[in-house]
């Protein structure tokens, strides 16, 4: 049997063709790019979460010398997240990047293991969390749900 799995996301030319609640998401997640810790792979990532109450949360990758002992920038996010707004749910998290040795004019998406953790913070709440992302100019891309990013992904479901 074979089967086929697709989902539907959006490509905006640039931040300009965005809602202002998303454009301004992404503005903030391209400035606080400046505030991730690379001093090894001088590749900056910034995602910030609009929590369901209007409050806004950072995060920035963080390396360290001991590597792979660094954290992305998506898990520093619901880390905190998972500390300041403990019982609040994420609607929107904006990610984008600045490439010091190169280019940052494309959009890049969560690694696996930053999919699995998102899709998680999805089903902690039973709600999606829509995933914008971009480099510092350029293509925007917009996903509806975590879910769509990880098909086969493990749940507590998994572990019955």
């Amino acid at each position: 049997m074979e089967k086929e799995y697709s989902f539907t996301y959006q490509i905006f030319k640039n931040i300009d063709e965005l809602n202002d609640e998303d454009k301004a998401l992404l503005q903030r997640a391209r400035a606080n790019t400046s505030n991730a810790y690379v001093p090894y792979s001088s590749f900056q990532v910034s995602a910030i979460a609009l929590m369901e109450n209007g409050e806004i949360v950072n995060g920035t990758n963080q390396e360290n010398a001991s590597y792979p002992v660094g954290i992305c920038a998506e898990r520093v996010l619901l880390s905190t997240i998972s500390s300041v707004q403990p019982n609040i749910a994420v609607k929107t998290i904006a990610i984008s990047y600045h490439n010091l040795n190169g280019e940052s004019s494309r959009p890049v998406a969560p690694c696996g293991m930053c999919r699995q953790a998102l899709l998680e913070q999805e089903n902690r709440f039973q709600q999606p969390i829509k995933i914008i992302l971009s480099g510092m100019d350029g293509e925007v891309i917009i996903v509806q749900n975590a879910r769509q990013l990880l098909p086969f992904n493990f749940s507590a479901e998994d572990m019955l």
